[in-house]
């Protein structure tokens, strides 16, 4: 018996061998009586030909339909010069038919089962095992395969050890809700899906296993965002006895080996380090793009003293007024572009966005224009001039608010400019660390502070002593990857001194007794010798995405949920029966419907 040839593999070097192939048919074409079928397997396509020479072959060959199963038995031959087809791997040979097997006959699919296929995802995800025929998608998953395996080979050669950790945890909610999982062992209790391997594994540092990697399954229910899943894959580690700069050098080294696999190009680390204050500064957003420039100017100080209220108003109420100068802006935006800008930045809570053209800048304030320059004293406008560095042709988009506001708007701005005006490279890839983070953000609605990341980053020892007085100055030794604009993953060290936790814990106002309640056993471990300790996690599905420009990160997962966390394959989630309610000592709350009916 032959052994298989994938249907990709075939070259010139094969010419004359008897072969055996399995897969599916792609198309079925005659050819003056010579039946040619393209027949394709996750490896590729390789066209068999059924002559008329041989009656039986011929006719089953003819008989094909697309997406049939089947064997074929044959001789490697050459294809004539005229018909060679430079596009495929195996466009120089063909198999000539000896036998073929119908292994399986397909009804005809829902949608064309190849990459110009234009149906719906609802209508692909409903038949996902169809889509993941496209070789688009099975090159996808193959990539996928790639790049982990190359992750738990770098991993190992550093001396990490893959360790699982449960995936029935207990609930411990901070950021995201848990997916809950009733008990029926014990009724009216319940298990967590992890959000992250997070306690887990600073237990494992606990232990001694000093060095732990996962391709973890992580589960959030969180509110329904466009390309968010509810459940996803990270690339998680934890190390102990390591410095933030050597955890970081490992990081690299671990994209670095993910980005090589997958694409083929080699980065050069380390990558540029840029603080959390100077990313606000500059770019607004904490994960800055920085394949351009366009970088934020703060004029707050210069506006305080206006009879523009616009501006001075939120200059001297603890506010931001900054400036977005656009190089030949004049001539490269319209006043339609500007109007849809406008409303663009509305979304991120701008009430507007005023805006200067820089026709002249010795002529001021002739030789500006804008409705806003009467409002401005020409000492204020040649002083934003100099701190601009604005030249003729420039124009100036201002954001004055709250720093939330103004950050978001001018933030989401610029890369929105960048795109338009096309000011980087789409195929250039730009890496760089955001640290020194905050310790702490102000929770407005419960008038108190929060964890930025979470309330097991550690802060800079020399910050420690604001914790109690002024815990909103306080760093956090915790960094994040940025890859062209988008945080492909983060992490910090971990708080391991029990005492440190536990004052930590009390400035999130979290009880001795709720902190107890959630986080007990990482509490106590922490007091029997507890190392120093950090670690990551990269988001894989949005890695996978990143390389391979995909739309969604859907695409890069064989068996995703759409964007309202539901399986249309599966129809889940979905009911169960009342047995397994009353097994779980659950009862079912009525509908409105349902009591309405008995009224």
């Amino acid at each position: 018996m032959l052994p298989r040839t994938n249907c990709g593999d075939f070259r010139a070097t094969h010419i004359g061998q008897q072969v055996c192939l399995y897969g599916w048919v792609q198309t079925n074409r005659d050819h003056g009586g010579v039946i040619f079928l393209d027949v394709r397997d996750r490896s590729g396509v390789v066209q068999v030909v059924a002559h008329p020479d041989t009656p039986e072959m011929h006719a089953l060959a003819h008989s094909m339909r697309q997406q049939n199963v089947i064997k074929v038995v044959g001789e490697v031959i050459p294809r004539d010069a005229e018909v060679i087809n430079p596009k495929l791997a195996t466009g120089e040979v063909e198999v000539k038919i000896a036998e073929l097997t119908l292994l399986n006959r397909a009804e005809t699919p829902p949608f064309a089962i190849d990459d110009d296929c234009n149906t719906g995802e609802q209508h692909r995800l409903e038949y996902r095992y169809l889509d993941l025929r496209r070789p688009c998608m099975q090159q996808n998953l193959m990539l996928r395969h790639k790049v982990t395996h190359a992750a738990r080979n770098y991993l190992d050669s550093q001396g990490f050890l893959d360790i699982e950790t449960p995936i029935l945890n207990k609930s411990t909610p901070e950021g995201a809700r848990d997916y809950l999982v009733p008990s029926r062992i014990y009724p009216g209790s319940f298990y967590a899906l992890p959000q992250s391997p997070q306690l887990f594994k600073q237990l494992l540092m606990v232990a001694g296993l000093d060095r732990y990697y996962q391709i973890a399954r992580c589960f959030r229910d969180e509110d329904l965002r466009a390309d968010r899943q509810p459940e996803f894959t990270q690339v998680d580690l934890e190390l102990s006895f390591a410095s933030q700069e050597e955890i970081m050098a490992v990081a690299e080294g671990l994209i670095s080996a993910m980005f090589e696999a997958g694409t083929g190009e080699q980065l050069s680390a380390p990558f540029p380090r840029i603080s959390y204050a100077e990313v606000m500064e500059k770019y607004g957003l904490d994960r800055p793009d920085v394949r351009f420039g366009l970088e934020h100017v703060d004029v707050t100080d210069l506006m305080k003293s206006v009879d523009f209220k616009v501006f001075s108003e939120p200059a001297n109420s603890g506010g931001l007024v900054k400036v977005l100068r656009v190089p030949g802006g004049n001539a490269k935006l319209s006043r339609k572009m500007i109007d849809n800008y406008t409303k663009f930045v509305s979304i991120y809570g701008a009430k507007g966005l005023a805006y200067i053209k820089i026709n002249d800048k010795d002529d001021i304030p002739n030789g500006l224009q804008s409705p806003i320059v009467k409002n401005l004293s020409e000492a204020a406008l040649t002083a934003l001039i100099e701190r601009t560095g604005a030249e003729n042709g420039d124009l100036l988009f201002f954001g004055a608010d709250s720093k939330e506001v103004v950050n978001n708007a001018l933030g989401y701005l610029r890369v929105e400019l960048g795109r338009d005006l096309e000011l980087y490279d789409a195929a250039e890839n730009q890496f760089v660390w955001v640290v020194d983070f905050p310790m702490f953000e102000w929770d407005a609605d419960n008038k108190r502070p929060q964890a930025l990341h979470h309330p097991f980053t550690a802060p800079y020892p020399e910050d420690l002593d604001k914790l109690e007085s002024a815990p909103l100055e306080m760093r956090s030794q915790a960094y994040d990857l940025v890859w062209n604009g988008t945080e492909i993953g983060g992490g910090s060290i971990r708080i391991h001194d029990a005492e440190v936790q536990a004052r930590v814990l009390k400035a999130l106002n979290i009880s001795e007794e709720e902190a107890n309640d959630k986080f007990g056993f990482l509490l106590n471990a922490l007091k029997y010798g507890a190392p120093p300790h950090g670690g990551l996690a990269f988001g894989l599905d949005r890695v996978l995405s990143l390389m391979v420009d995909a739309e969604s990160i859907r695409d890069v997962i064989a068996f995703p949920k759409t964007q309202r966390a539901a399986d249309p394959m599966a129809d889940s989630p979905s009911e169960v029966a009342d047995l397994q309610w009353k097994e779980l000592g659950l009862r079912k709350r009525r509908t409105l419907q349902e009591v309405s009916g008995e009224s």
